[in-house]
């Protein structure tokens, strides 16, 4: 089996990983619900490579996304549901459905007027599936999925409420929101409650999320830009102490603050 650019070369190195004689064994024992770890820990690793501007570091963790539709359709096939093909033909479809302004006879152009088509169009494609299934109309925030990270989530929900005008007119009533539920994740701290500070910790975490967006921040970037400042910012106390021939456990919580002021100030993140 050699390398290839054409995709059936991927899909039939998927099907030899699988085949339950000759296949790898690692692979042969994956199911849908042991391998989705891997594919949000791919997407991730895609959207890193994006920030660091890695192109070539793009390419291969493209790759390994990729590799991970192939593995889903792949379990699919063996299961009779659905194959690679399907996948295609499934996206293909949505795409010039939902672009009539590029497909079709529409005209609109302007930014706004297609995002709201799109609007239309999603909701007239939940309309008709719900009605295929037997089940029951979508209700407006069905389709933010669950399983998104949580600042994400609460970020979409927001985005959603917000379009039937459930939303905070002034970013500083979002604010006064935010002293609200942090004076309430402090009472519940007093009161040594454990669960209410938890349930209040997340208030306060969703009202943030929803300032980012009335700030048009991604709240999920936000944060991952802050923990890659946070991890250089510590990795620099860790090198300063090194020099000096020490480590972590031998310093002080004082000593361990002045190297991250010193770092802080070396960095044009500070």
């Amino acid at each position: 089996m050699t390398p290839s650019k054409d995709i059936e070369r991927l899909l039939a190195i998927m099907e030899a990983l699988r085949d339950p004689r000759t296949g790898c064994a690692w692979d042969v024992a994956q199911t849908f619900e042991t391998i989705v770890p891997y594919t949000i820990e791919e997407a991730y690793e895609v959207a890193d490579a994006v920030e660091r501007g890695d192109l070539a570091d793009l390419r291969d963790e493209l790759g390994d996304l990729l590799l991970q539709v192939v593995f889903h359709a792949r379990m699919a096939q063996e299961a009779g549901a659905f194959a690679f093909g399907d996948v295609v033909e499934a996206i293909t479809t949505k795409l010039v459905r939902r672009h009539p302004h590029v497909f079709g006879e529409a005209r609109t152009r302007s930014p706004e007027a297609i995002e709201a088509l799109w609007g239309e169009i999603k909701a007239a494609e939940k309309a008709e599936r719900a009605a295929t299934r037997g089940e029951r109309p979508a209700r407006h925030l069905d389709d933010v999925p669950a399983a998104a990270p949580a600042l994400s989530r609460a970020d979409k929900l927001t985005r959603r409420a917000a379009k039937v005008g459930f939303d905070w007119e002034r970013t500083r009533d979002v604010v006064a929101k935010i002293r609200e539920e942090l004076a309430e994740v402090e009472e519940a701290i007093a009161a040594g409650e454990k669960a209410a500070v938890a349930d209040e910790i997340g208030d306060l975490l969703f009202s943030v999320a929803n300032l980012a967006r009335h700030c048009d921040v991604d709240p999920e970037a936000a944060l991952r830009g802050t923990n890659a400042k946070f991890t250089r910012r510590f990795a620099a106390i860790e090198d300063a102490l090194a020099a000096q021939g020490r480590t972590l456990a031998d310093a002080s919580l004082e000593e361990m603050e002045r190297h991250w002021v010193a770092a802080k100030g070396k960095t044009s993140d500070a």
